[in-house]
C-alpha cells in the first residue's frame, strides 16, 4: 500500500484523518501546537496517534516514533511524533462492551490500582495489562473474549487506571512507557522507580509479541509490582 492508497481509506471528516495529514510528511510534529484544527485533547489516543499505530481491519498500522523535543514555537520541551514512512500489521482495537466494563469495574472494586483510591466508574479505564502493541492473533482472541471470561480471567488480564481529570492519565503514562519499550527494548519504570518484581530492565523475549516479557514491569501489573517492591524493602531492612 502506498501513501495515496492509505489516505483514501479514511473518512476525511474524522480526527484520526486530520492527525494523519499532519504526520504525512514524515517530519517531527509538536503535539502542543500543531493540532489545533483537530480539536482533541487526547491526541495520543484511539482517535489520534494510537489509532494510527494500531490500524483497522481496512488499513495497516503506522510505525510512529514519539519523543520529547524542543519546540521553537512553544519555546519549551514538548511531545513530538514522526511517522517513519513504514506500515505495520494492524492490531485494530476491539470495542469493549459496556456490560463488560460495568462487570470489570465492579469486580475490581472501583479502585484505581495506582492511587488505591475508590472512584466512580466514569473516572476509571479498564486497562488490558498486556498492551495491544504486544498482541498477536492468539493473544487478541484471548484478550477480547469478553462474553466468556471468568472472574479470574478478568483479575488476571485487567486493572483499573485513573482517567484524566485535567492531568495526565495513568493510562497515557502506561501507553508511552509501552511504546518506548516496544521500540527500544527497555521496560518501564513507573514514576522513575527502577524496580521489577520479575526479570530486569530489558525486554527479554526474542519475539516482540511474547506477553511473558511484560511480567515484572510495574505498568503491566501495578498491584503485583507494589507488593513486590514492598517485600523487597522489608527484606532490605531486616
Amino acid at each position: 500500500m502506498n501513501v495515496s492508497e492509505f489516505e483514501a481509506t479514511f473518512n476525511t471528516s474524522t480526527k484520526v484523518y486530520k492527525v494523519f495529514m499532519v504526520l504525512r510528511d514524515q517530519q517531527w510534529h509538536c503535539r502542543a501546537c500543531e493540532y489545533g484544527h483537530v480539536e482533541s485533547s487526547q491526541l495520543a489516543g484511539g482517535a489520534g496517534i494510537q489509532g494510527l499505530q494500531r490500524g483497522t481491519h481496512s488499513r495497516p498500522g503506522l510505525a510512529i516514533d514519539s519523543n520529547d523535543h524542543f519546540c521553537v514555537r512553544c519555546e519549551t520541551m514538548t511531545r513530538h511524533d514522526r511517522w517513519t514512512g513504514n506500515f505495520e500489521q494492524a492490531i485494530p482495537a476491539s470495542s469493549m462492551p459496556r456490560s463488560f466494563v460495568r462487570r470489570a469495574v465492579s469486580l475490581l472494586g472501583y479502585r484505581d490500582v495506582v492511587d488505591q483510591t475508590e472512584r466512580p466508574s466514569n473516572q476509571l479505564t479498564v486497562d488490558h495489562k498486556v498492551p495491544m502493541l504486544r498482541w498477536d492473533a492468539v493473544e487478541r482472541a484471548a484478550q477480547t473474549a469478553y462474553s466468556s471470561m471468568s472472574d479470574d480471567d478478568i483479575r488476571a488480564r485487567f486493572q483499573l487506571l485513573k482517567q484524566s481529570n485535567g492531568s495526565v492519565s495513568h493510562n497515557l503514562l502506561k501507553s508511552r512507557a509501552c511504546e518506548r519499550c516496544f521500540k527500544l527494548g527497555r521496560r518501564g519504570t513507573p514514576f522513575g522507580i527502577t524496580f521489577f518484581y520479575a526479570g530486569g530492565s530489558l525486554w527479554e523475549p526474542t519475539d516482540k509479541q511474547d506477553p511473558s516479557g511484560c511480567v515484572g514491569c510495574g505498568w503491566y501489573d501495578f498491584d503485583a509490582w507494589r507488593r513486590g517492591l514492598n517485600q523487597h524493602l522489608r527484606e532490605e531492612n531486616q
